[in-house]
This record gives structure tokens, sequence and C-alpha cells, in this order.
């Protein structure tokens, strides 16, 4: 795992940026890679990489080239598949390999295969290799979005960095929220598709590359698409079951190829249960070290099951309690590095989380995240299935599957009946094209969406999602289960989950998460088992039946998301910085935000019981506040962490001297 920067001079630019821009972006994203640095230029290409050394630590140095110098490399992430890649590549085209990691697999296959060696890694991966003979530039992103890349236009340069951050030492690129993927955030509690929530800040997309030639002409395209087909046929629900196993086993093992310790994060759900059980087996004697976090309001802390999964498959567990101190203590660190604005304070503890892990010498650590999303874990996909058939089902039917769904939630438990009915009758057809699962959820994001001072912003906020969905290969003849699944996929789950409260929370202090249930041939077998064999209504039913030694407790327990205390801890302890949100003139600064709506809504949750606080009001505060926060440290550039230049220079490995391209 790495972060990774570059700036790329097209036909016309003089010159790519040089050394000092270079290392102030390396500066920027030096958590990333606290082990090492390096740094590559030629007239046309300037390529920079810190390094977070888990494999081949003697000689994975980076940006690495080809034997013929043709092709330099940068790579941010892991080939789990790396091993089996170099034999074939040996086998097949007689490569010679100088070293032992993945780095130089990726190089050499790029070599061999081109764009077509993108659909045989499997890794979490973001990559970019300048050609010097042709002089073009290509930057591809693995097929799940699990490492990010952005790119932006500068002076006519093209520059990239694994992080928005990295741009704040690029002098000139500016940075200015963009209204409509504000809005978005607003609307679905994440991104649309290809947005950044920064004008001129683009993100290459999950699964997808793109070439820059010499001239400036960009070709990109997609090496996979989404789909939930049925690729196999099961006879029975244990076959599947079989199968499922050992690709959730094999899927765990090779994320096991590391010369540094493995960790765990081990919330007490379901499935990160089932990787401790995986790991209880590879590892014999030697325990893995498992971690989680806890907190003070008994309705969100889970430490029971953790500390049950942990003494099941005996590892050796860390808690760390998440106080409502803490989480207002480390807000402003951990909204800098999600760089986007969000709508709860999740991945606080999930910051300060990594900050522990790093501290006991772990730089890589297993999840559980994917599993819901490719299982139907959610209540969201029986939601779907219970609407879809509405109305067919008379009354007790209704109001008894009601009641099965989101029992966390606390007018889901306390009015499952007449109610919630009423509620569903409004939603059992489609209003928002594509949108149909979702549409409950996104009726949450008006109240969010009055923060807007542009009211037709508001009205298309969810504009870009309707149009993904529009053109996504495939999405029409989508059941309306797989449509939600594609919606999570290319929402939520890259948008936050694998982003703001993973990866950025995990890689600020440089710990890479790596997530088993998102292996591509495990995915791919999703389509074959779900709903083949169930009717859905038993949560991830194929797992439990694959993996039938977890604990009682832990598979009879309904889904309990991770969620966090939101506005009550600002409320409990009042942070200097809520002054950003209390105060008339900062509310108006930019030119945004609704004041007099904001003004309301500060104004209740600062003075009502926590009780009295909807879930769609902690979502709109925590998502203004955050949104007030970026303003203040990437538009006006104050209260910005310090980052130390001359620390980074001091380790900066010069691949090639500034030189002119072959």
């Amino acid at each position: 795992m790495c972060g990774i920067a570059g700036s790329f001079a097209p036909d016309g630019v003089s010159a790519p940026h040089g050394p000092d821009v270079m290392v102030a972006m390396l500066a920027r994203i030096g958590h990333r890679g606290p082990d090492e640095a390096g740094y590559y230029s030629d007239n046309r290409c300037s390529l920079g990489m810190v390094r977070l050394s888990i494999l081949d630590l003697a000689s994975g140095q980076q940006p690495m080239a080809s034997p013929s110098q043709r092709f330099w490399c940068v790579f941010n992430g892991e080939i789990y598949n790396y091993v089996e890649l170099r034999e074939e590549l040996q086998q097949q085209h007689g490569m010679q390999f100088r070293t032992d990691g993945d780095t130089e697999v990726l190089l050499r296959a790029w070599e061999a295969w081109g764009t077509d060696c993108l659909s045989r890694l499997n890794g979490a991966f973001a990559f970019a290799i300048y050609d010097r003979d042709s002089g073009r530039l290509a930057l591809a992103r693995d097929r799940f979005g699990k490492r990010p890349l952005f790119w932006t236009r500068a002076s006519g340069r093209f520059v990239f960095a694994s992080e928005i951050k990295a741009f704040l030492g690029c002098g000139d690129v500016g940075f200015e929220t963009d209204p409509a993927h504000f809005a978005a955030i607003l609307a679905s509690w994440t991104l649309s598709p290809g947005q950044t929530g920064w004008k001129g800040i683009k993100t290459l997309p999950a699964g997808g590359w793109m070439e820059i030639a010499a001239d400036g002409a960009i070709r990109s395209g997609r090496y996979t698409t989404l789909d939930f087909k049925q690729r196999q046929q099961f006879g029975s629900m244990a076959e599947a079951a079989e199968a499922i196993r050992a690709a959730v086993i094999r899927a765990v093992t090779i994320r096991m190829r590391s010369d540094v310790p493995v960790g765990l994060y081990l919330s007490g759900g379901l499935d990160s249960t089932i990787i401790a059980a995986i790991l209880a087996d590879l590892r014999g004697d030697d325990p893995a070290c498992s971690y989680s976090i806890g907190f003070e309001d008994e309705g969100l802390d889970e430490s029971p099951f953790q500390a049950i999964a942990s003494a099941r498959f005996g590892t050796q567990h860390t808690t760390l309690r998440a106080t409502h101190r803490d989480i207002c203590g480390a807000f402003a660190q951990a909204v800098y590095h999600a760089e986007v604005p969000v709508f709860r304070t999740a991945f606080v503890p999930m910051f300060l989380l990594s900050q522990r892990v790093q501290s006991d010498g772990i730089k890589t650590i297993l999840s559980g995240e994917g599993a819901d999303e490719v299982f139907l874990g959610y209540d969201l996909f029986r939601e779907t299935m219970l609407r879809q058939n509405w109305a067919g089902l008379d009354m007790e039917t209704r109001k008894a599957r009601v009641a099965r769904l989101n029992p966390y939630l606390k007018h889901f438990a306390t009015a499952p009946g007449a109610g919630m009915v009423g509620l569903y009758d409004q939603f059992a057809t489609e209003r928002l094209p594509g949108l149909f699962s979702h549409e409950i959820r996104y009726q949450n994001g008006n109240l969010s969406l009055r923060l807007l001072a542009d009211r037709d912003l508001a009205a298309h906020a969810l504009d870009p999602l309707m149009a993904a969905t529009a053109q996504a290969p495939g999405f029409a003849e989508m059941s309306a289960v797989e449509k939600a699944q594609w919606l999570e996929f290319n929402t939520l789950l890259p948008g936050y989950l694998l982003s703001t409260q993973g990866e950025r929370m995990g890689m600020a202090h440089g710990v890479e998460n790596r997530c088993p249930f998102l292996d591509p041939n495990l995915v791919a077998m999703a389509g074959s088992v779900n709903l083949k064999h169930d009717d859905g209504w038993s949560e991830k039913a194929i797992l439990k039946h694959a993996f039938p030694e977890l604990p009682d407790e832990i598979r009879a327990r309904h889904k309990h998301p991770y969620r966090a205390a939101d506005s009550k801890s600002f409320v409990l302890e009042r942070p200097e910085y809520m002054e950003m949100v209390l105060s008339a003139q900062e509310l108006g600064r930019s030119g945004m935000i609704d004041a007099r709506f904001a003004e309301r809504l500060v104004t209740k949750i600062m003075t009502q019981p926590s009780e009295r606080i909807s879930i769609s009001e902690n979502q709109a505060f925590v998502a203004l506040l955050s949104f007030q926060m970026l303003q203040h440290q990437y538009v006006r550039r104050e209260g910005l962490p310090e980052v130390s230049e001359a620390a980074l220079r001091g380790r900066l490995r010069v691949c090639v001297e500034e030189r002119q391209a072959a």
C-alpha cells in the first residue's frame, strides 16, 4: 500500500511539475507511506510515491522500471494473485524477475498484455504506468473502487494523486465545492458515480482505465462491468454452501500474503466472525490480533458479541472505547482525511481505531466489508422484495413482514403496524426511474436538502444517479433486488464504506484494509446462490450454512449496522469549532447554505434532548458541520494539519535524475 502522485505535460506544455511541487504533493499524503519515498522525472512526466512496505520489503521500491526502462510504474495497493501471475509470465513469456513482490509482476503484466492484464488482476489497486517510448501515461483502478485515484488539470498539465489533499501541494489547483456533488450527498448519503465533491477534480471510475497520449488526447474505458448473472448451478443449499465456503477461505488465504503481520477488524457480526474462524484454522497456535470499537451508549455498543467471537476463535483482542469527547476531539482530523462531507460520525472511531492498530505495529487489517452487498445482508434488500410484492399481500402479512425489518431503528421497533404500513403503501410503485429500491432512503434526505440555498439544485440532486442507472450496461434487465445491489455497489460502498469510513481512515495512520468478501471470484458467485435456495428473509443464509462453526449468538443475531453517536457528542462536548455552525456569518460564507434553515436546525439540535432528534436531523447536522469544516480546511486553507516536506525529502529516493525522454 502506498500513496502515488504525478504530473504529465502533453505537447505544447513546457514540462511537468518539478521536484518542489511533487515533494509538496507527496508530503500531503505522506501518511499513506511512512516507510519510503521515490521520484522519477523526465521532460514529459513526473511520478512520485510514498511507500507503506508490506511485500518484498528489501527490493520493492518505487517508482519501478521495466528491464528496458521503457515503462515506469507507481502503484498503490496489492495484487493478491501476483504469485500465480508471475508463474504465468515466466512460463508463457519467459520473463525473469529481480524482485519478490507484486509491483514488478504488475509492471511486466502490463508490458506483456497492456490493458488486457487488468481483468486478470485480483486485488485492490490504483496505478500509473508511463511509457517513455510513446510518451503515454496510463492510469487504472481496481474493479470495486477499493483504492482511490483522482486527477485534474493544472496549467495545461494532467495531475493525479491517491488523495485529493495532495493537490493542496500544487499551487495551480484551486478548491471549490461542486454544488451538485454536495446536493447528491445530502440526498443519498454519498456521492453519485463519478463525483468527487470538488469542481474540476475527477475520479477514475472503479474498474476503469485512462490513457493520456503525448498530444493530450484521452482514451478511457472499463475493463469490467458489474452484473449478478447466474454462472453456475447448484443442486442444493448444501452444495452451494460448500462452494461458497471454499471461495471465502481462498479469498482470505491469498489476502494473508504479506511480509508484515495481518490483523482483523472484529465487529461482532457474521462477516468478520467468519474471517476470525478462517484465521484460527490458517494460523493454528499463532493467534491473530483483532480490534474493535466499543461505545458509551449501550444501544451502539457491540462489545459483548465481539468478546464471544474472540473467545471462540482465540484472537488476541483489543477494544477501543470511543467516548463522545474522543469523537469531538478527532472530528476535524477525520474530516480532513475524508475530503468530502459526511452524514454520520461513524468514520471518526475508525480513524481512532486505525491509530491504535498502527501503534501496535500492524500495517494490514482484514475487514468483513462488502459481504452485505454481495450476499444481500441489508434489510434494504428484504424491504425491496416486500415492496415489489406489496399489492399481492394481505394486511396481516404486510404487518408481519414490516415488523421483521430494521429492529435497531426506533420507529420500526415501536411502530411496525399501521404507521409503517401506510408509509409502504406510498412507496409500492416506482417514482424515481431506476431508484425504486432506495426511494424510502432517499426520501429521508429531503430534510438535509433544505440546507441548500439553491432550491432548484435540491430538486435535481438525484438526477446524476438516475442518469448513471439509465446508462449502466444491463441495468434495465436486472431484477429489483439486483438493481438494489448495483446501487449499493456504485454509491454507498465506494463513496463511503470503502473510502471515508474504510480506506481513508485506515491510511490516515498507514494501515491497509483488505476485504476478502470483495474478491472478484466470490462476487461472481453471488448471482448463482442468492435467492436460489432460500427466500432471502433469513439474513445471509448461504454464509450461515457455509460456516456452521460460528457461535449461535452471532448466527441468530439480526444485522446491526455499525453506528456511532452523531449530534449528541457535539451537544455534550461543545467543541470550539462548533462556531462554524452557530455563527450566521460562518454559515453564509460559502453562499451555498440556507443560513436561516441551518440556524433553526442547529438550535433544535443544541436545545432538545437527543431522543427528540430524528435520524434525518442528525444526518443533516453532521453533513452541515463536516461541510463547514471542509470549507475551512480546503477552500480557505485554514487549520490544515502541518506536514514536513523536509522529512519527506530526507527519505526521497530519486530513481532517475532529471533527463530528456528517449
